[in-house]
């Protein structure tokens, strides 16, 4: 099977977000766990926004003139994160998958990135086999979970809405933690009224873009992550992402009325550095 790849456009969506629910719903299914887009209108919708944000390239694969899958790498800050990567299920290994991850790569290398990262479903076998070929290294276990809000608060941490003011501080928080910021996400965030800042002893000691699957959350400590999921007036999509390893972190979730949805994979290539606080993932990395 010939396979061309070019860029894609917001004319795009609807097909993209097809093939994505139903990727995403058969590898699931497959495995009996629920898929990350609950409706195609969903995976549509999210699609469209990343077809139509300069801060994103998606890449489409056809064949014969018809879309059969799509990869994205989001390139808002210095390191980026790729995904969602789908292919039509009924053309799958084809290495048309492989294809679009090469795609990205070479991408990645041509802008001098110093690293790039995603999170895989860690059921799927293929994924990771592939992903490791490519060069990737498992970096961190990680537990999506969701439920009811946790309506707690803990003493001492205040959670305050963020604002361009508060970009410096938190980009200085992120780069003690991870050795990098995530600052054009965490500018998108600003803008659409869904950061937060956690404030303890006068100064800001964490930071979220929400507590969602595609937000991530730093913190000098649990506390303030457990501050940013208590004030969060949702926890958007299948879930949000709790590394497994901090088990005092992930234990104070289900004792609060939370559960896990599904096991995932923080993987890396280039650059990376062993988070020095507590973090929160987004999908991308």
């Amino acid at each position: 099977m010939s396979i061309t790849l070019r860029q894609g456009t917001p004319a795009d969506a609807p097909v993209c977000g097809r093939i994505a629910y139903e990727a995403f719903k058969d590898i699931a299914e497959r495995h009996n766990f629920p898929p990350d887009f609950q409706t195609p209108e969903q995976a549509v919708a999210v699609l469209s926004m990343l077809l139509g944000h300069p801060g994103f390239y998606v890449v489409v694969a056809e064949t014969g003139g018809r879309i059969v899958g799509s990869n994205a790498i989001d390139e808002r800050s210095e390191i980026p994160g790729i995904g969602p990567i789908t292919v039509d299920p009924t053309l799958q290994n084809h290495r048309t998958g492989r294809q679009l991850m090469e795609h990205m790569l070479e991408r990645v290398a041509a802008r001098r990135c110093p690293g790039v990262r995603l999170v895989q479903s860690a059921y799927h076998n293929r994924s990771l086999a592939l992903y490791t070929k490519l060069g990737f290294i498992p970096r961190e276990p990680l537990s999506c979970v969701q439920g009811p809000r946790v309506t707690t608060r803990i003493p001492g941490y205040a959670v305050r809405p963020a604002s361009e003011a508060d970009l410096e501080a938190c980009n200085a928080l992120c780069l003690r933690i991870h050795g990098h910021t995530r600052s054009g996400e965490l500018l998108d965030a600003i803008r659409f009224n869904a950061a937060m800042v956690v404030e303890s002893d006068g100064r800001i000691t964490g930071y979220g873009t929400g507590v969602a699957f595609f937000a991530h959350a730093v913190g000098e400590s649990d506390n303030d992550i457990k501050a940013l999921i208590a004030a969060a007036p949702s926890y958007d999509g299948p879930g949000f992402l709790v590394p497994t390893l901090n088990a005092t972190l992930l234990r104070w979730c289900l004792e609060h009325g939370l559960h896990i949805v599904q096991p995932m994979t923080l993987m890396s290539r280039g650059l990376y550095n062993e988070p020095q606080g507590a973090f929160l993932p987004s999908i991308a990395y």
